[in-house]
């Protein structure tokens, strides 16, 4: 028993010495960066890439969504009831302010006008006679009143009867492209009936919202940019309105812009992606947003200085897709440093890789 005891004794001693042996021997790299300059040695500089902060000209701009609509849009409808005997537009067409589009039978108001007319003829020599005769005395001023208050009261309904005409007479109120009609010849019109629609597109108009703390930021006549879905083209806009109050559960207000269609590609409907430039920053301060730290009650960045790095508390202002701009807390020609930061702490030596 004792025997076997001792060879298990020394079974042991060895597996643990070759055990220790593999975990303490170097490996075949390491003997090679032996000699290196810091080799052993657990405080040289860690390797970090970083950039030289500069001062630039920046526009804070705003990144929005918003729609293209008419500049002018009405549902064509006749104000009188009757049939329809002509149609004098084309579907898709461009008409002009005045253009003749539809005509309601007025054959009944015509008739109507032509008896009001001879009836009229009839107190204008009724009033004329009326007049000699009051001159010398032959009638009195009274008969005379009741005969000119008969003949105004004819023109009054004459004039009612072509009033009534003109309203068979459905015209464009504006320039612009008419749509698609949804009547034909014969068929009997009503004030509520929806004959068509007329679009004005030149100018289009832009409608987009911002949030209420850019308003003041936001004037008549500043221009935007946008662009529409399925182009890249950048078309410009000028604001023209701004709503006067504020949207209470969206908090932001309402704001419309004009922009050139002379082409007629800006259709109304389409969505728009707009960016408004809200001011002019001279001298700003940008670091990339991988380099900003983010603490319980604000930011920071690692600044090298003389080779160590060093805590920076930073105020940031506006953003961009890669960049912060900094209000405080560095200057121009500070060495940022923009790798690693997540494991470095303050006071360790660095050598940064400028990119």
């Amino acid at each position: 028993m004792k025997v076997k005891h001792i060879i298990y004794t020394c079974i042991t001693l060895v597996l643990g010495y070759l055990i220790y042996h593999r975990i303490t021997a170097p490996s075949p790299g390491n003997e090679k960066a032996g000699g290196g300059k810091n080799a052993g040695k657990p405080g040289g500089p860690v390797a970090v890439n970083g950039i030289v902060v500069k001062s630039e000209d920046f526009t804070d701009k705003l990144n929005i969504t918003g729609n293209i609509v008419s500049n002018e849009q009405v549902a064509i409808r006749s104000e009188a009831s009757g049939l329809i005997t002509n149609i004098y537009f084309k579907e898709g067409s461009n008409v002009a302010k005045g253009a003749l589009l539809i005509k309601i039978n007025d054959k009944d108001l015509q008739a109507q006008l032509q008896k009001a007319l001879t009836m009229q003829k009839l107190a204008e020599e009724k009033e004329y006679r009326a007049r000699i005769l009051l001159e010398k005395e032959a009638v009195s001023k009274e008969d005379y009143d009741a005969t000119l208050a008969d003949l105004n009261a004819l023109k009054a309904e004459t004039q009612l009867i072509r009033v009534q005409i003109v309203k068979t007479e459905i015209r464009a109120p504006f320039s612009g492209t008419i749509g698609l009609r949804s009547v034909s010849v014969g068929d009997y019109l009503t004030p509520q009936t929806d004959i068509t629609t007329l679009v004005n597109v030149n100018p289009a108009k832009i409608t987009f919202t911002v949030p209420e703390k850019y308003v003041a930021l936001i004037k008549a006549k500043s221009t935007v940019t946008f662009t529409v879905e399925g182009s890249n083209e950048i078309h410009k806009a000028s604001v023209y309105a701004l709503e006067p109050q504020i949207d209470e559960t969206t908090r932001t207000v309402e704001l419309k812009a004009t922009a050139p269609n002379n082409d007629g590609r800006l259709l109304p409907g389409s969505f728009a992606k707009v960016e408004l430039a809200l001011k002019e920053v001279k001298n700003a301060l940008f670091v990339p947003t991988q380099a900003v730290v983010p603490l319980l009650k604000g930011k920071k960045v690692f600044v090298c200085k003389n080779g160590i790095a060093k805590d920076a508390l930073i105020e940031t202002g506006a953003r961009t897709s890669n960049r912060v701009q900094v209000l405080s807390g560095i200057n121009a020609g500070d060495t940022i440093i923009t790798t690693g930061i997540m494991s470095l702490k303050a006071e360790t030596p660095v050598k940064v890789s400028i990119n």
